[in-house]
């Protein structure tokens, strides 16, 4: 496995490497993040991983500082699932400059996720685009957890024309039913054993409680609800009476850990 922090050296390395399948993390990976990998080795002949923690997609309130940065461990998990290159740039390597140029994403990234977390959306989809620029992938790897942007990125590779193919892997989950995240460490070890409650109530809205009632719920039991919304899975907009493609979403913050997830229709 061989290890890139330069462009140059990134794009000289897959020159010759046949269709590449890209996984972009932040790192600190876990076993969502090595499904993601093992869907791309099935859809491409030469793995590509980037790790680079995207200061654009942080508010100043936000967790960047402290992110979980865990580069050796990272580094031997992805050797041992047999990716060939990783590509880890610095801030300076990816952002030059003042990164003044911005993909500005459609309106409903002020929606959901969006409204709670202003500019985030703008941020994911510059690093994006930029990260498919320096790897040029045949196909690139999102996992489902973060539906809204799984969405978003569709949107933007459908509407500039990129010769990319998303492929969207199914959220890994522990035993219990949560939704493997980078950010569960900051759970304490009361909030762990609370923190499933958030799946079993998407799950109940699934099968027919109103989303409003699944809010009360989690306020009732110390969670502080940002959403719970049913919207149509294509493209998130508003279900309508009648729809069967739905996906329940909710965001909810438990202590200072804010945990999102998502159950398909």
């Amino acid at each position: 496995m061989e290890i890139l922090r330069d462009i140059g050296a990134l794009r000289g390395a897959l020159a010759a490497a046949g269709p590449v399948g890209f996984v972009p993390t932040m790192g600190n990976l876990h076993e969502g993040h090595l499904s993601l990998v093992r869907l791309a080795r099935r859809e491409a002949r030469t793995v590509v991983v980037s790790i680079f923690v995207n200061r654009l997609q942080f508010l100043p309130s936000e967790d960047f500082d402290r992110y979980p940065r865990t580069f050796e461990r990272d580094r031997l998990l992805l050797e041992a699932a047999g990716v060939e290159f990783v590509f880890a740039p610095d801030e300076l390597t990816l952002y030059p400059e003042p990164q003044t140029y911005r993909v500005q994403p459609p309106p409903m990234a002020g929606e959901l996720e969006g409204r709670f977390r202003p500019g985030f959306f703008e941020g994911v989809s510059t690093v994006v685009l930029k990260l498919f620029n320096c790897v040029q992938p045949a196909c690139a790897v999102f996992g489902k957890k973060d539906y809204q942007q799984l969405v978003i990125v569709r949107g933007m590779v459908r509407q500039l024309d990129l010769p990319i193919a998303v492929v969207a892997g199914d959220t890994t989950r522990e035993a219990d039913g949560l939704a493997m995240s980078s950010r569960n460490r900051y759970l304490s070890a009361d909030e762990r054993r609370e923190a499933p409650r958030l799946y079993r109530v998407l799950k109940n809205v699934k099968q027919g409680l109103a989303p409003e009632h699944g809010v009360r719920e989690l306020a009732r039991a110390g969670w502080q609800p940002d959403y719970i919304e049913v919207r149509r899975k294509g493209d998130l907009s508003l279900s309508q009476p009648g729809d069967t493609e739905l996906i329940v979403l909710g965001a909810a913050r438990l202590g200072a850990t804010r945990l999102i997830d998502n159950v398909e229709f």
